[in-house]
């Protein structure tokens, strides 16, 4: 609990940050659902053979998983605020719509019959009869959705929209509790805080008639109704200002977007590639780290929506162009090099001092019971360990599958789990070997033993800065930044840094900033 606190005050205002942006992205996407949802559940409720299409789609869209659903978005819509609050829309259009719909059927046809007889129009019943009978079952969907939509916003982190989960994921990728803590905590409390505004408006909307015996007073009414026009007020307040800030803060001049993937040594490149830009240029940087695996950078950059990135030769090589993995560095360089320019105006520029390569870790008594020094010495156990490789290295031809076919393994289970958490698993005994990465700041962390490639399996993975084309062509100098850097970002300085960040807890932003300031930027 200490270590969670003295995070907390030490990060407060990222924490704030992040909440302020989680809270905007969520009203966003929660309004646009009402928006949407309500017309749509009073639509099907007078046009009956919509009923069962509507409801169905919305349905299947809520049987989809949210992270596949999020994948399938980006080709389309990019990367950012704008994918994920559409995802959660999308989310949060079911409970909305069925209890729309639910509700205006659930009204007895004989008071409809009366309203008619009285002479209201199809308009006076809907708004003076039907909607007010079913708000209650209305506002019980808007509360679930506005619920769900709190904690379903997280995914935003995920491909750069920013929120809460920004914490949650980076917490994950270093087994950082407190961070992880941070971000989750305030997210479960805006949660209930929702619930609780939400649950007011339900009571207040109900009318007199449908008010159980134990309904508030008038005192206690007015008293709701102040708690709901105050909180409104702040809302309407607070996106002003937030726009007002967003607009006095943003970049003056001209400004290139540089990215990350998601786990601890692409959030450092960001930061070194962004700093070092920044320090030695007259550029202003827009930094969107933390967005998921390879083809989601990749498409970002295809798209424009990021400039500058850190791709490792091996990846580019057989992930991106789909060649079969080689060890021959220059060959490699100089494909990557030249397809990317012809085929998606992608300038590859000098390669940088370290080959974080991919490498198999076990625990170092295992490595000691059996004398595992090399992958080879894993087939003397064909079948009897169990590994917990990521889901991109289970899938990829200079992974696993790869890998096996070299080697002659098999293994007893084979669980994909991305991130550190994989790291977690090794050390709890639940996994015997993991992929890693040889410059991982969490192999010094828990002490692994790190396996040797005897047959040269592996390729290349120097990293390689890709700017687009005109990018380049626009900012020449910012090939000179790389080339500084290049000779500096080594095997050795390259875990270090991870370590700090993985071990030590410190920020990547504060890692980058000491590297760079002692390095002569």
């Amino acid at each position: 609990m200490t270590a969670f606190l003295e995070y907390v005050v030490q990060n407060k205002s990222q924490i704030l940050s992040l909440l302020i942006a989680h809270i905007q992205l969520t009203c966003i996407a929660v309004g646009l659902a009402i928006l949407i949802g309500v017309p749509l559940g009073l639509l099907i409720s007078y046009v009956k053979k919509l009923n069962k299409a509507v409801l169905g789609i919305a349905s299947i869209i809520q049987a989809i998983p949210s992270m596949a659903l999020l994948g399938f978005a980006i080709p389309f819509l990019g990367i950012g605020v704008l994918p994920s609050v559409i995802v959660v829309i999308l989310y949060s259009l079911l409970p909305i719509v069925k209890n729309t719909f639910t509700g205006i059927q659930g009204i007895d046809p004989e008071l409809l019959e009366s309203a008619k007889g009285i002479g209201l129009t199809k308009t006076q019943i809907l708004f003076k009869i039907q909607i007010p009978l079913a708000l209650p079952v209305i506002m019980a969907g808007i509360r679930i959705s506005a619920v769900t939509a709190v904690g379903l916003m997280t995914m935003a982190a995920f491909i750069g929209g920013g929120g809460l989960g920004y914490l949650v994921f980076s917490g994950i990728s270093t087994v950082n509790n407190s961070q992880i803590l941070a971000g989750a905590i305030p997210a479960c409390l805006l949660a209930l805080l929702v619930d609780f505004l939400l649950g007011m408006v339900e009571k207040f909307v109900t009318p007199v008639s449908l008010r159980n015996k134990n309904a508030a007073s008038k005192k206690q009414r007015a008293r709701q109704k102040a708690i709901l026009i105050v909180s409104g007020a702040l809302i309407v307040i607070f996106f002003v200002v937030s726009g007002i800030r967003s607009t006095m803060n943003s970049p003056q001049g001209d400004t290139i977007t540089v990215g990350g993937k998601d786990y601890t040594e692409q959030r450092l490149l960001c930061e070194l590639m962004s700093q070092a830009i920044e320090k030695e240029t007259d550029l202003n940087v827009s930094r969107k780290s933390n967005l998921g695996g390879t083809q989601v950078v990749f498409n970002a950059v295809k798209s424009s929506e990021v400039d500058v990135y850190m791709e490792y030769i091996g990846t580019a090589y057989a992930d991106t162009l789909g060649y079969e993995p080689i060890s021959d560095v220059d060959k490699a360089y100089q494909t990557v090099k030249d397809e990317f320019k012809d085929k998606y105006d992608l300038d590859v520029l000098s390669q940088m001092s370290f080959n974080n390569t991919y490498t198999l870790a076990v625990k170092p008594e295992l490595a000691e019971k059996y004398g595992l020094k090399t992958m080879s010495d894993l087939q003397s156990l064909n079948g009897q360990l169990r590994i917990s490789p990521t889901l991109e290295f289970m899938n990829r031809g200079d992974g696993l599958p790869g890998l096996k076919e070299t080697y002659g393994l098999t293994f007893a289970e084979e669980t994909g789990i991305n991130g550190s958490p994989r790291y977690t698993a090794l050390m709890s005994g639940e996994s015997d070997v993991i992929d890693a990465f040889l410059t991982d700041g969490l192999l010094k962390k828990f002490g692994l033993t790190v396996l040797e490639d005897d047959k040269n399996f592996f390729p290349p993975y120097y990293a390689i800065p890709v700017v687009r084309g005109e990018i380049l062509e626009k900012y020449p100098e910012i090939q000179d930044v790389f080339e500084k850097l290049a000779p500096l970002l080594t095997d050795e300085s390259m875990q270090e840094m991870n370590y700090q960040i993985d071990e030590l807890q410190k920020d990547e932003k504060d890692v980058a900033a000491a590297f760079l300031e002692k390095n002569g930027f």
